[in-house]
């Protein structure tokens, strides 16, 4: 058998994606109780104590002593208080573990739900936000929270576990297994060292049963080994190792056309049953599969669903020969045992292509290969098939014959200078052509006709097949020999160019799919592009319905126009209900004019594609099978993407909702209260007495509460692109003036000093917009300039581009900040000054600039220091160079 002589492409890129992660280990118990928690403290006392930086996130100790002397070691990361409903809740604080950095972090119960308000809803997300950040972590799990193992577990202990943690969690980790016997740990619950007294009778007759305990235990090691097994295997093909690696048994079982091979696949199930290994059904794609009637691609098909619907992996491969094919992919998947059936063969038909199982078995190196006997009714199918149609077109035939007879000419015409033997080289050619291009049967009848009509045509006695020279009888023999061995050269040829053509168009095919699924740009496109490249593939109508409460809804369809019966729509229900296929050509509601196959991840059922055909015939071929599987799972693959894309909008919408609610509280609370306040207070006063003073603080704290309502309207119309625009003419020193004079109230105690040279053009703005922005810059520059200093309002002309910079004398933008201050309801912090801003100003300059097709930024000015606020209005916008007029 050949050994791989290369890495595994999929192993490596694996490997090669875990490259700056953090590892993960992960100590697996079979019940609470065993010691997992001390384990792992323990582990990581001993790494600590080898130098690492090792702190604890969280640390269950339930009251046992010798757990809390453990913790008293490290170093904890205090944990995170989280109110809800009036209670306090303390969670691991991921932020000031990542801001801490370690190079190890403890963290207990992975299986954990988080309280309402975490960043994450569970545990084994925080760990892995921990593991991308490249730090490693060190856990603890029970094997009940498995999520594969959560039914089993929950069917002979009573006990349902809600809190689960994914089995790629595991799959990714290193797994040490705490483990006890069931006695000694029925002998700690007794002691009170897992449960109060309590609560450790009632566990003692439920959960901790001796039996329960048992299988428990068996699941953990099992499970242990079955992710020892696998990462084993990742490493092998990553590396290319030779040999099989046994740490557990892996079934193949070889399986064709032919009836008898459903009994393979039921002794296959019935294998790995009893040995608990996975197991893999596998058909091997040679150039016979397409001389298959239709019968026999079905029955292939039937075999493949079959070994799905009991559990194995189901593999289509191409190769030139079965044997070798087989010998590939037992290779690859490193299995133990090989299953194959043994057919009734004809002494005639062994001695010209060989018995299949005994090459199979002199190459199996360290495999175990079971050979069941095939049922002698599979034979006539085998001889109806050689004779329909198994020996070519009668035109390929006829080409070859042209071709002979063309050499036969060709060699007369030359006769006279070329000698007689090399004659015999020209009727290579039309073996080769015949045999490349028609296969090996049209290419021994090219031999046998070229080898006659060299006879007839070129050894004497002429025009008979009677040869006088002995010595001729070995030529025309040697140019048979040779015909043959060509003919079987360039058959094997064509039959490898076949296969990679096939191979290579499945892959383009699955290329050009998943391009068209990244296009998508929203989850309609989406689930269009799927069924319109299904139906283009396979050249099938499909459909793509979708679960509700109502039932299954149709989603998109290719040809638009199907509709589903109700009998289609139970098979659809029954398909993602079960994750099977059903309808036509499975096993389940076969009155459906529709194959169902279920879009399934690892988040569940996301829906199901339905394929059917125009002429009611079989809805998928069997060479058809493997190319639907990879078109259905990168499919599941682009839905589950739309749909967590979809969720993360929505979360995102959601909290910047809830920012921008608790933004506006916070402002109303302040920006509208404190003037009513003042308002109340003053009126009050002018009731006893009037007062000049009092009147003119009722009119400035109604001009700052108007101001403050106009800005919530004005940032309601940004928001809605409701913006009347009435752009015209205007002069930017006018502008300026205007915006200066609505402001004096708040530019008190500074003076503006306005730099505009007269050469400036006019502008072509909407002037109230304009204003509006000017307003809010000069506001937000005489709230944050430093008291007694100056504001600056200057304007430079650059070659693109005219600049209008407001500047202030004050504590400037802190750095990185230069665009957020423009988001809705931002305020710097670190000043008392921003307090009394609503946060709604700057976000009203933009959103008006943007308007009129203005741009705007900030940053700070080095002389005068402060801040620096510039529109930059384009060249577009002059009147007097040629702007719009």
């Amino acid at each position: 058998m050949n050994e791989p002589d290369r890495p595994a492409p999929e192993a490596f890129l694996r490997a090669a994606a875990q490259e700056g992660r953090g590892r993960l280990k992960v100590f697996l118990g079979a019940a609470p109780g065993v010691g997992k928690t001390y384990e792992m403290l323990t582990d990581g006392r001993q790494r600590r104590e080898e130098g690492v930086d090792v702190v604890v996130g969280v640390v269950e100790t339930h009251g046992r002593r010798e757990t809390q002397a453990l913790v008293a070691g490290h170093e904890l990361i205090p944990r995170k208080e989280i109110a809800h409903q009036g209670h306090v809740l303390a969670e691991m604080d991921i932020d000031a573990i990542l801001a801490r950095r370690p190079q190890l972090v403890l963290v207990d119960e992975l299986a954990h739900t988080n309280a309402p308000g975490s960043r994450h809803p569970k545990r084994y997300q925080d760990v892995e936000e921990l593991l991308d950040a490249g730090i490693d972590v060190y856990s603890t799990v029970n094997i009940q929270h498995v999520e594969s193992l959560n039914d089993v577990v929950a069917s002979f202990t009573r006990v349902r576990v809600r809190e689960t943690v994914p089995d790629s969690i595991l799959e990714q980790a290193e797994i040490e297994v705490v483990d006890i016997p069931p006695d000694e740990l029925i002998e700690r619950l007794k002691a009170g060292k897992v449960y109060i007294p309590q609560e450790a009778t009632r566990a003692l007759t439920h959960f901790f049963s001796k039996s329960n305990l048992t299988a428990l235990r068996e699941l953990a090691l099992r499970r242990a080994a079955q992710a020892v097994d696998a990462q084993m295997l990742e490493h092998v093909r990553a590396h290319a190792l030779a040999g099989n690696f046994a740490a557990g048994e892996r079934i193949v079982v070889a399986v064709s056309e032919q009836p008898h091979a459903a009994g393979l696949v039921r002794a296959g199930k019935r294998l790995a049953d009893a040995l608990k290994a996975p197991w893999t059904a596998v058909h091997i794609e040679t150039q016979r599969d397409r001389g298959f009637s239709e019968a026999e691609r079905a029955q292939l098909a039937e075999t493949l669903a079959l070994a799905s619907r009991l559990g194995a992996d189901t593999v289509s491969i191409p190769a030139t020969h079965a044997v070798e094919g087989l010998r590939r992919f037992a290779l690859e998947a490193r299995a133990t045992q090989i299953i194959v059936g043994k057919s009734a063969r004809s002494w005639w038909f062994e001695l010209r292509h060989g018995s299949i199982v005994d090459r199979l078995v002199r190459g199996a190196g360290q495999m175990a290969v079971h050979v069941l006997p095939a049922e002698t009714a599979a034979r006539p199918a085998a001889r109806a098939r050689l004779l329909s149609g198994h020996w070519g077109r009668p035109t390929d035939y006829l080409w070859a014959a042209l071709m002979v007879a063309a050499m036969t000419v060709v060699g007369r015409l030359a006769l006279a200078i070329i000698d007689l033997g090399n004659i015999a080289l020209l009727y290579l050619v039309p073996v080769m052509f015949a045999a490349a291009s028609f296969g090996l049967r049209a290419g021994l009848f090219a031999g046998l006709l070229s080898s006659l009509a060299y006879n007839f045509f070129f050894l004497p006695p002429t025009g008979t097949l009677t040869v006088s020279n002995p010595e001729n009888v070995v030529s025309i023999i040697v140019l048979l020999g040779v015909a043959i061995v060509t003919s079987q050269f360039g058959a094997r040829v064509r039959a490898q160019a076949d296969l990679a053509s096939s191979s290579a168009r499945q892959n383009a095919a699955l290329a050009s799919f998943s391009r068209q699924l990244t296009a998508a740009a929203s989850r309609e496109a989406l689930m269009q592009a799927i069924c319109a490249e299904v139906a283009r593939l396979l050249d099938v109508n499909t459909v793509l319905l979708l679960p509700s409460p109502d039932g299954p809804t149709l989603g998109a369809a290719y040809p638009p126009d199907d509709r589903m019966d109700q009998i289609e729509k139970a098979a659809a229900q029954w398909a993602m209900d079960n994750g099977q296929p059903a309808g036509r050509g499975s096993s389940t509601l076969t009155a459906s004019d529709w194959l169902f196959h279920p879009l399934g991840t690892g988040r569940g059922v996301l829906g199901a594609l339905g394929i059917a055909r125009e002429d009611a015939g079989p809805a998928l071929r069997s060479d058809q099978g493997s190319l639907l599987a990879s078109l259905i799972d990168q499919a599941s693959i682009a839905m589950d993407r739309m749909a967590l894309e979809e969720e993360n909008a929505k979360a995102q919408q959601i909290s910047e909702r809830d920012r921008l609610r608790s933004a506006l509280l916070s402002s109303v609370s302040h920006d509208l209260r404190t003037p009513l306040t003042t308002i109340l207070s003053a009126a009050q006063e002018l009731q006893r007495a009037p007062s000049p003073d009092l009147a003119a603080t009722v009119e400035s704290e109604a001009r700052r509460l108007n101001r403050f309502v106009a800005n919530l309207l004005d940032m309601a119309r940004v928001e809605a692109g409701a913006l009347p625009m009435k752009p015209e003419a205007t002069d930017l020193f006018d502008a300026v003036a205007g915006a200066v004079h609505d402001t004096r109230g708040s530019l008190e105690g500074h003076e503006v000093e306005v730099d505009i040279p007269p050469d400036i053009p006019l502008v072509r703005v909407d002037p109230v917009l304009l204003h509006h922005i000017l307003i809010n810059l000069l506001d937000n520059a005489g709230r944050y300039a430093d008291p007694g200093t100056p504001i600056i309002v200057r304007c430079r002309s650059r070659p693109d581009a005219l600049l209008l910079s407001v500047i202030d004398q004050g504590p400037g933008i802190p750095p990185g900040q230069e665009a957020r201050v423009f988001e809705t309801f931002t305020r710097l912090e670190g000043s008392d000054r921003a307090r009394h801003g609503t946060g709604l100003g700057l976000a009203i300059v933009k959103g008006f600039a943007q308007a009129m097709g203005l741009g705007v930024e900030a940053g700070n000015e080095g002389e005068p220091p402060g801040a620096c606020f510039t529109i930059r209005i384009p060249r577009a916008l002059m009147i007097a160079d040629g702007g719009a007029p």
